[in-house]
């Protein structure tokens, strides 16, 4: 039940990020980045903040003296810098192709960080994976957009933050987790505004985007955590490809997107791999559940 329950929530979750992507996208075409990642982050954070206080959670800055939460929250702040500065620069399905690549670093940074064993059939089918993600970015190739690459330091954060996240102690709830992971953006976002960009008074339209976003981001993040904590990482990783089927959506109906055929086989390819790493694992895990105990 467990394992169901985490399928149901990393799949909303999915669909609610896809739907923040989107709007902040949108956003990001009449104001900064900085302010849009601040006030996505301040809305979030007072959400979190305000149910942490109801749940009696008194103290919320305590958390931070587990290394796992400060670790989780730095990534977390460089995921989020990277990613939104992608999103304003590269078609929404380049990004949300390229930024399917995470599960393969997720497994890859089990094995480097971790001790998780991992075999030469699923090195090689990371190695193919991020061999797709060079068919959609294409460095040195007409058509190369340097900004795609952000979405590269994305996918090694998030790797970072999903893997610290099994690290978290139990005792500490996922409304905190949450809370600082909002609070990271508003950090991000005041950062960007004081190197320089520029801010714009938002109008009557961006205020109504930002709160959706601020709404969709709250209700997945929220999902995203509770669910990683609540069942197996590789139980879960397949259905986080939902994101790339609802991103495609909403780039092709809303920014009139046409990914390329290079792009969609670029992602077929990530999926492929990613698919057979986690079947290769799940078999394994099988195997190693069924041997025998010592006599």
């Amino acid at each position: 039940m467990n394992t169901l329950r985490g399928v149901f929530l990393v799949t909303f979750s999915m669909a609610a990020f896809s739907v923040e992507d989107a709007l902040v996208k949108h956003l990001t075409e009449s104001l900064a980045v900085g302010q849009v990642l601040f006030s996505v982050g301040l809305g979030g954070a007072a959400i979190y903040l305000v149910l942490a206080l109801r749940a009696g959670h008194r103290n919320p800055l305590a958390v931070l003296a587990d290394r796992a939460v400060l670790v989780r929250t730095l990534s977390e702040m460089v995921s989020t810098v990277t990613f939104v500065t992608a999103l304003s620069l590269v078609p929404l399905s380049t990004v949300a192709a390229v930024f399917q690549a995470t599960p393969l670093a997720v497994t890859a940074g089990a094995a480097l960080f971790l001790g998780e064993v991992v075999g030469w059939r699923r090195w090689t089918a990371i190695s193919v994976g991020f061999a797709g993600v060079l068919m959609i970015i294409r460095p040195g190739f007409a058509g190369f957009q340097p900004a795609s690459m952000l979405v590269l330091v994305t996918v090694a954060a998030i790797a970072l933050r999903d893997l610290v996240t099994r690290r978290v102690p139990a005792h500490i709830p996922s409304l905190l987790v949450a809370f600082h992971g909002f609070s990271a953006l508003v950090a991000a976002g005041a950062l960007l505004l004081a190197l320089g960009q520029p801010a714009r008074m938002p109008a009557p339209g961006d205020w109504l985007g930002l709160a959706a976003a601020i709404g969709f981001a709250a209700a997945g993040y929220y999902a995203i955590v509770a669910a990683m904590r609540l069942a197996d990482a590789s139980a879960l990783m397949p259905f986080r490809y939902a994101r790339l089927v609802f991103s495609l959506i909403l780039g092709v109906a809303i920014f009139a997107e046409r990914p390329d055929a290079l792009t969609l086989a670029g992602a077929a390819v990530i999926l492929a791999a990613a698919f057979y790493s986690y079947r290769r694992e799940r078999r394994l895990a099988r195997a190693a559940a069924a041997a025998p105990g010592p006599a």
